[in-house]
């Protein structure tokens, strides 16, 4: 009884801090934001940074933000004693933990749009940020354990600096999207320049058990400099900016990947149903379209059993181009001789198969010229093909290339792509055809 009127008491303090704390100027209350910064350049080793990746870890996150959840109200309290989304079923979500002395104290997933968009675009207009250039990913499922709460962000800004690390050096995003509660918005406006999709609030957001919810945006190209601009009188254990951009943790594990993919998969077939199976039923709530789609990524014998059952006659196979498993963004060079004369053109290569690829180039590119092309697949793989641009998309500096004839770094790489699933496969992926 006394622990109860403890928390009543405690609520209502809080409740009234906040209501006082509304009333003081915007600028003032950014300030004050600001001023409670405490960014520790150097954590306690116990301090580990990765990508969740096994059933302990992904299931010590998924526990860990059904507590917080909850005790948010947020969502009700599910059987499984987890909250689990469809969205991390994908392979385009990644989730980041945080863990101290082997616990998970802190997580938060980056959901990139896929066949099943964002959690939030239902209820946010997207349309302004998908005009600009580059890709987007939505932050959510924030949690941080509580006995962590009150220690001055002691692993929510290492999980934060991970976040930014990982977006902007493997992730291939430039825009960051959020849905947070109205009493939280201020908080990211302030400390890292958000900016609000609509100065109104949305009232019921069914994704957080019908709680009112902001949507805001952040252009990872752009923040440096704001945020520079904010912080650069800061004593360094304020500063962001240089906590951020200049500050090196050995806390954070990168991820080792073999080729230049940007994203890293972990579902693997065990993984998948006993997540979206056995713990819970997400896969059986599934519309039609969403299974066949599910179906179109994971497209390898060994997932079959545990996908959903599929009734139409609809083949999978047909979107498996525009969902694949994995994405990549690999440097190159084209060299082709015109009139006479040597041109050399920088290309950024978004697809492959096994004859033919798509390439970004900031130039005009001859077309039905064979060319010399070097792509660097990954840090030590590098192919070197005939091809030829044979259009290009209209109105954009996209072209779509043939090859004459594909290299052995090639055939291994599309191989790879082919039958990997998880970010694991890939790093094994060695022997698809013998030198």
């Amino acid at each position: 009884m006394k622990d109860s009127l403890a928390t009543d008491a405690r609520k209502l303090l809080h409740q009234g801090l906040r209501k006082i704390f509304s009333f003081l100027p915007r600028p003032i209350r950014f300030a004050i934001f600001r001023s409670l910064i405490h960014c520790d350049p150097k954590p306690d080793k116990r301090l580990v940074l990765k990508i969740a990746e096994t059933r302990e870890e992904l299931e010590a996150c998924f526990r860990l933000l059904h507590d917080a959840y909850v005790g948010s109200g947020f969502m009700k309290p599910d059987p499984s004693g987890m909250r689990v989304t469809i969205y991390h079923a994908l392979p385009t979500t990644t989730t980041l933990c945080a863990k101290f002395d082997g616990e998970v104290v802190g997580t938060m997933s980056l959901i990139r749009e896929s066949i099943f968009g964002f959690p939030m675009q239902s209820i946010f207009n997207l349309k302004a940020i998908r005009k600009k250039t580059g890709k987007i990913a939505e932050v959510s499922a924030l949690a941080v354990h509580q006995k962590f709460r009150k220690t001055g962000g002691a692993i929510l800004f290492p999980l934060m600096k991970f976040m930014y690390e990982y977006c902007t050096t493997f992730f291939d995003t430039r825009h960051l999207v959020i849905a947070v509660n109205p009493n939280r918005i201020e908080m990211y406006e302030s400390l890292l320049f958000f900016q609000r999709l609509t100065e109104n609030e949305v009232e019921k957001y069914d994704f957080a058990n019908g709680a009112p919810a902001i949507g805001a945006s952040l252009d990872l190209r752009l923040a440096p400099d704001l945020i520079a601009k904010a912080y650069q009188k800061k004593p360094p254990h304020k500063n962001l900016y240089d906590y951020f951009v200049n500050t090196k943790l050995s806390n954070i594990v990168i991820p080792n990947r073999r080729y230049f993919t940007t994203n890293d998969p972990v579902m693997t077939p065990e993984l998948l149903d006993y997540f979206f199976n056995q713990k819970t039923h997400h896969f059986n709530l599934l519309g039609e379209r969403e299974k066949i789609l599910l179906h179109s990524i994971y497209n390898l014998p060994e997932y079959q059993s545990v996908l959903p059952t599929v009734f139409s006659d609809s083949n999978p196979e047909q979107f498996f181009r525009q969902h694949r498993r994995y994405s990549f963004r690999c440097p190159g060079t084209l060299e082709v001789e015109i009139d006479g004369k040597p041109e050399v053109h920088e290309l950024k290569v978004l697809e492959f198969s096994d004859y033919g690829f798509l390439a970004n180039s900031s130039a005009p590119l001859p077309l039905q010229i064979w060319a010399d092309v070097t792509i660097q697949l990954g840090r030590s793989e590098k192919s070197t093909v005939r091809a030829m641009a044979v259009r290009g998309k209209k109105d954009t500096t996209f072209y779509s290339f043939k090859l004459a004839e594909p290299d052995l770094s090639w055939r291994k790489f599309v191989g790879a792509l082919k039958s990997g699933t998880t970010h694991e496969d890939m790093q094994n992926a060695t022997q698809f055809l013998t030198d």
